[in-house]
Order: C-alpha cells, then sequence, then structure tokens
C-alpha cells in the first residue's frame, strides 16, 4: 500500500484541522470560530476546552444523562456548546426557530422537579443549564451573561411591515395628544399662577399706598359719611 503523498496529509492537517469532528453551520467572519462557543460566558478563560456539537447523545453522555435532557433532541439544526467553570459545568443550546427553543422549554420545565442541582434559563433562542453549581445565585449571575444577540433581516419586504407601521403611528399619536395636552395644561396653569402672584402683589402695594396716605376732609364742619375710610 501506497503512503499518501506529504503534501495531501498537509492538506488535512491545514484544510480540515477538525476532520471527523462536527462543524458548526455558523462561524465567526473574523477567526473561524463558531459563534455558539463566542456567546459562552467569558469565552477567552474557555475556548482551550470548550466543545460543540448536534449530537443530543452526546451531550447527554457528557452530562451524565440528566433528565432534563431526557425528553429533547438537537434535530432541525439545532446545536449545543459545553465548558467548565470551575467544578460546575455550563451548557448552551440553540435551536435555529423560536418554536423549537419554545418547545424544548416547555419540555425542560416539565422534567426540571427531578433534576436536582441544575439552574436552568431560556435566553432568546437560547436555552442555558449550570450544572453542578453549589450557589443558585452564582448560577444565575453565569447565565446573566450570556446575550442572544442575533437579529432577523428579510430578503424581501418585511411581511410585518404595514403592522409595525400601524403601530408606530398609533403610539406617536398616543404620544403627541397627551404632550399637547400636558403643555396646554402647563400653560393654563402657569397663566393662573402668574396671574394669581401680579393681582397679589398689586393688592399689597395698593395696600401699602393707603396705609401712608394722611386723612382729610373737605366738608367744612358738615356730617360726611366717610366712605372710603380715607377722611376723618
Amino acid at each position: 500500500m501506497k503512503k499518501l503523498p506529504l503534501q495531501i496529509l498537509l492538506l488535512f492537517v491545514v484544510v480540515f484541522p477538525a476532520f471527523g469532528q462536527y462543524q458548526s453551520q455558523e462561524v465567526s467572519d473574523v477567526d473561524g470560530v463558531p459563534v455558539l462557543l463566542k456567546h459562552l460566558p467569558d469565552w477567552e478563560s474557555v475556548k482551550g476546552q470548550a466543545k460543540i456539537t448536534n449530537s443530543i447523545e452526546e451531550v447527554r453522555s457528557e452530562f451524565g444523562n440528566p433528565a432534563v435532557l431526557s425528553e429533547i433532541d438537537l434535530d432541525g439544526g439545532a446545536e449545543a456548546a459545553y465548558a467548565s467553570y470551575g467544578d460546575s459545568r455550563l451548557l448552551l443550546i440553540e435551536y435555529p426557530t423560536p418554536q423549537g427553543s419554545s418547545s424544548a422549554d416547555a419540555a425542560i420545565q416539565s422534567a426540571m422537579g427531578g433534576s436536582a442541582g441544575v439552574v436552568y434559563k431560556r435566553i432568546g433562542n437560547y436555552n442555558a443549564f449550570v450544572f453542578g453549581m453549589a450557589d443558585p445565585v452564582a448560577a444565575d449571575a453565569l447565565l446573566g451573561k450570556i446575550e442572544y444577540g442575533k437579529s432577523v433581516q428579510w430578503l424581501g419586504d418585511d411581511p410585518f411591515y404595514l403592522e409595525k407601521f400601524e403601530r408606530y403611528i398609533a403610539l406617536t399619536g398616543r404620544d403627541v395628544a397627551f404632550s399637547t395636552i400636558f403643555f396646554i395644561l402647563g400653560i393654563f396653569g402657569t397663566a393662573i399662577l402668574i396671574g394669581v402672584g401680579v393681582g397679589y402683589v398689586y393688592f399689597r402695594f395698593r395696600e401699602n399706598e393707603r396705609a401712608h396716605r394722611t386723612a382729610f376732609s373737605d366738608a367744612g364742619g358738615l356730617t360726611r359719611l366717610n366712605l372710603d375710610e380715607l377722611s376723618e
């Protein structure tokens, strides 16, 4: 049997470094690393031992066949990434559709009762687990570092454009109406306060003037009515 030429062996080593292993469908354009791996918490610190797969059997075997994973699968393009964080291990499963993630979430929630020592959280289309962490608060904090940052872009016209536009018009109209009402009420209230203030100042000014006027009488000794209270 002839040996393979050295050039062919080098081609397999360079071009197919993970030949025989699962290759993610979505990799980074910068360094070719699977995107799901980069969404693990503190990715840089666990990249040396993190793994990715599309086999639920492999995941169950890695985590000791826990009950919480017994009713889910990774069909239809779903992927799972996992890594160790100290004495605990984190599992991150991504489903390509919200329906797949939601269906898995329902199955996971129903099995959580028989899975002690597991902290679970759904994040977007991610279903994330922490196994073996004694502190639930620390486990929840670890899951809190996971961000689902994907967005949907339509190749053609957005089929929900009209609905979004109508919602935008309704919300904008409501905000404008409230703003106008509050503005008018503010102007009206300000005008009243200014009027009351000016009236009070003018009243005090007139009262002060009256208090300093000299009383007089031009009745020539006759009786007269002191209607204005300015005469003696």
